[in-house]
């Protein structure tokens, strides 16, 4: 796999989306998508219906996804069983405090045979990213992840490269574990759409998961049931989703109320507000709607809101608290 130096894609993407058109969805043609997907993932993870939806709006919404639990609780298997299901390009990165930047994005190498420079590219060069133990890589590393995750592209001695889309990041990291670990700032946390601990499950789904472990990897019953080019299809109707204006001041007032609640000591910006908007229209779209309703957004925000705060006590607990609060007392509009 090597790069054309003329060129911004890899020769293995020439026919990447960058350059067709998003074919064009109803609700109701996304509605079999959505099912398949749903329905192909829980064979091999084992996960909480409305966790799984969060995962879903993250992909659907064109973001990337922070899971903040402890290790063993399903979450390579989960990011593995989407790429599966949607016949996308998986790769995996484990962070530990030597990894380099160029150990992700890639690197040129001198090649003496033609006397130029090729480029090898990285494990970020990837429709779906597993970023395993993203804070126990060092704040340089983390930082060469932000162009990819906003952008979509990398940089790489001067030359850019676009990542093939649909791109989806999904990064990890233990809330326990703070040996040799470094605090992922604000601008990165910020570049995540939904932040999501999946927990331990009940112990029915716990039994479940050692009766599908028991004589096979439950990955292998995974086949493809939809297309890269109908998640960038998908992507584009989350977009056409209305949103009345009612509900625009609605999640404004949500975002005031994090900046003015003390128990906070930084809000949500204004991005965390466009972040929270295009998460309830995917939301609308798995509830078969092509508007947004309040329950929409009360179902997303604390995905959304909750890694974006500053607290006093830096714990999920405590922010998680903050926004049920804030749910609970912000005035919903009526129409």
């Amino acid at each position: 796999m090597t790069y054309d130096p003329n060129q911004q894609t890899m020769t293995q993407l020439s026919s990447n989306s960058h350059n067709t058109l998003p074919k064009v969805l109803s609700i109701s043609e996304a509605t079999p998508f959505i099912n398949q997907l749903q329905t192909s993932v829980s064979k091999a993870a084992v996960i909480e219906p409305g966790k799984l939806r969060l995962v879903l709006v993250t992909i659907f919404s064109g973001g990337h996804l922070l899971l903040e639990d402890v290790p063993g609780v399903g979450k390579t298997l989960v990011a593995k069983a989407l790429a599966r299901s949607i016949s996308a390009s998986f790769k995996r990165i484990q962070c530990t405090p030597d990894l380099l930047p160029s150990d992700i994005t890639g690197t040129s190498i001198y090649n003496q045979k033609e006397q130029q420079f090729s480029f090898i590219p990285g494990p970020i060069f990837a429709q779906f990213v597993l970023v395993d133990e993203i804070n126990r890589a060092t704040p340089r590393t983390q930082s060469s992840l932000l162009e990819s995750m906003a952008e979509r592209q990398v940089t790489v001695d001067g030359q850019q490269y676009q990542l093939d889309e649909p791109f989806f990041l999904i990064a990890t990291q233990n809330p326990v574990e703070t040996a040799g670990t470094f605090a992922l700032p604000e601008a990165q946390l910020d570049r995540f759409l939904i932040s999501l601990s999946m927990g331990y499950p009940d112990f029915e789904n716990e039994v479940l998961i050692l009766e599908r472990e028991e004589h096979e990897d439950p990955l292998s019953k995974i086949e493809p049931v939809i297309s890269p080019v109908d998640v960038l299809a998908l992507q584009h109707l989350v977009k056409s989703i209305g949103v009345v204006r009612s509900l625009k001041e609605y999640i404004v007032r949500l975002l005031e109320a994090t900046r003015k609640h003390p128990d906070v000591m930084l809000g949500v910006s204004p991005r965390g507000g466009v972040a929270l908007q295009r998460a309830a229209q995917a939301m609308a779209l798995l509830n078969h709607r092509d508007f947004v309703t309040p329950d929409d957004i009360k179902t997303v925000a604390p995905g959304v809101l909750t890694h974006r705060m500053i607290t006093h006590e830096p714990s999920r607990a405590v922010k998680e608290a903050v926004v049920e609060v804030i749910l609970s007392t912000v005035p919903v509009p009526i129409s």
